[in-house]
């Protein structure tokens, strides 16, 4: 039960791996800030989680409204005194060559999944070093670790994300503060659904990949014990994870399966 009366905020609660957290969350009797863009679906994953067990509460938010992030975390800490953990999980992804994408949607990517992220961070920052304690996780992809056909703009946001938590953990490791890394291949949810196109309109189906992998609910319990044993990163996933080690380790390899694997 080490998350237990733990106030964890979790961004991009309302679908996929971050429901998933959440209902983990739930079970440990931790005290849950659900947010994201979704009110709807935000009321659907709070009243399944009260079911559980827990507490939880509801804060909408659109990670792209940075000038509205430090007011929202200010009433936060008045409510509840403190974040204990921060996941930074919104974001969303692509499929569409890099010749096709035009820059205001690399634009919009990086907005979402980079400085939305980063934004908060800031903003929760300050209160953690205030009271010496705190752990600051950051949802990437395999993507983050490699680039991969239809994914330029997704690949160079997570690339971007690894490199700014991976400095932060340095500088506040003196304030006992803890950052993780998630990096998970594989994991059915809708992600590739609503994968952004060319045109900037949804994919609209399940990548064939993605509908092979694990649950969300194994890629939650993964990503909390990563948490729960500090560790500074997890992957999580199935086969896939060993195109991470191939690249590497066998980087021609890698590049000649690359351009010979299905991108959906």
């Amino acid at each position: 039960m080490f998350f237990q009366n733990k106030v964890v905020w979790i961004t991009g609660a309302s679908s996929g791996i971050g429901e998933a957290l959440a209902y983990e969350l739930a079970r440990q009797q931790a005290i849950t800030i659900l947010s994201s863009n979704q009110p709807e679906e935000l009321e659907r994953v709070k009243k399944h989680y009260d079911k559980i067990g827990g507490e939880s509460y509801i804060q909408y938010l659109d990670i792209t409204a940075v000038d509205k992030l430090e007011s929202i975390t200010e009433s936060l800490i008045g409510k509840f005194g403190r974040i204990d953990v921060l996941i930074n999980n919104a974001g969303i992804s692509q499929r569409a060559l890099a010749i096709e994408t035009p820059l205001t949607l690399d634009r919009k990517i990086m907005e979402i999944d980079y400085f939305g992220a980063i934004a908060l961070t800031k903003t929760v920052l300050p209160y953690m070093i205030k009271e010496k304690s705190g752990y600051i996780a950051a949802t990437s992809s395999i993507s983050g670790k490699f680039g991969f056909p239809l994914r330029s703009a997704y690949a160079a946001a997570k690339h971007a994300l690894h490199g700014f938590f991976e400095t932060l953990r340095s500088e506040v490791y003196t304030d006992n503060i803890k950052v993780l890394i998630a990096f998970p291949g594989r994991v059915k949810t809708n992600i590739s659904i609503h994968a952004l196109t060319k045109d900037g309109t949804a994919h609209g189906k399940m990548d064939e990949g993605q509908n092979t992998g694990i649950s969300a609910q194994k890629c939650a319990k993964q990503y909390l014990k990563a948490i729960r044993k500090d560790k500074k990163e997890v992957l999580i996933g199935s086969t896939e994870l060993l195109m991470v080690y191939i690249h590497k380790f066998f980087p021609k390899i890698f590049y000649k399966l690359a351009r010979k694997i299905k991108p959906f």
